[in-house]
C-alpha cells in the first residue's frame, strides 16, 4: 500500500468457507460482516449440501447471534466454536496467508470491485490448481524391494 494509503470508502469482507471433502474453497464479498450475511453465507451453503454439516467457526459475536444458532439447528446444521484465540486450529486460516500473499500484498486496486475481482480470480485458480490428496488406487501394482 502507498504511503499515503487511506480507508476513505471502507473497507470489505471476505466470508469464506472450505469443503474439506473436496478441498474446495469459496468466498462471499461483503460490505459488512453481521449475523445477517453470516447466515446469507449459511443459506447458500445449505442449498450446495444435503446432508448434515459441520461449520466451524471462532467465537466472533455475530456467529452467536440467537438468529443464527436457532435456523442452523432447524436446517442440520452444527455449529463448532473454537476456543478464543485458538482461530489456528481451523484449516481454513492457512489458506488466507495464501490468499493475502498472491492477491492483496504489494497492489493498489483502485476500487473495492477491482479488490474482489482478483479475490475471485485467485478462488476460482485455487480450486483448479489444488494438489489432489486423494491416494487413488494402483492397476497392476508392482512392489520393489
Amino acid at each position: 500500500m502507498p504511503a499515503t494509503y487511506t480507508r476513505d470508502k471502507g473497507v470489505r469482507h471476505l466470508m469464506a468457507f472450505l469443503d474439506l471433502g473436496s478441498d474446495k474453497l469459496y468466498g462471499h464479498i461483503k460490505k459488512r460482516k453481521r449475523w445477517m450475511e453470516l447466515l446469507h453465507i449459511l443459506k447458500y451453503m445449505r442449498s450446495r449440501y444435503q446432508r448434515k454439516l459441520y461449520i466451524i467457526l471462532d467465537n466472533f459475536s455475530p456467529h452467536l447471534k440467537h438468529e443464527v444458532t436457532s435456523w442452523c439447528k432447524k436446517n442440520n446444521i452444527e455449529l463448532v466454536f473454537l476456543p478464543t484465540n485458538a482461530s489456528w486450529l481451523n484449516r481454513i486460516e492457512c489458506h488466507f496467508a495464501a490468499l493475502r500473499k498472491f492477491t492483496i500484498r504489494n497492489s493498489n486496486y483502485r476500487s473495492h470491485e477491482e479488490l474482489a475481482s482478483a479475490i475471485r480470480r485467485y478462488i476460482i485458480w485455487r480450486n483448479k490448481n489444488h494438489e489432489d490428496k486423494t491416494v487413488k488406487p494402483i492397476e497392476n501394482r508392482v512392489n520393489f524391494l
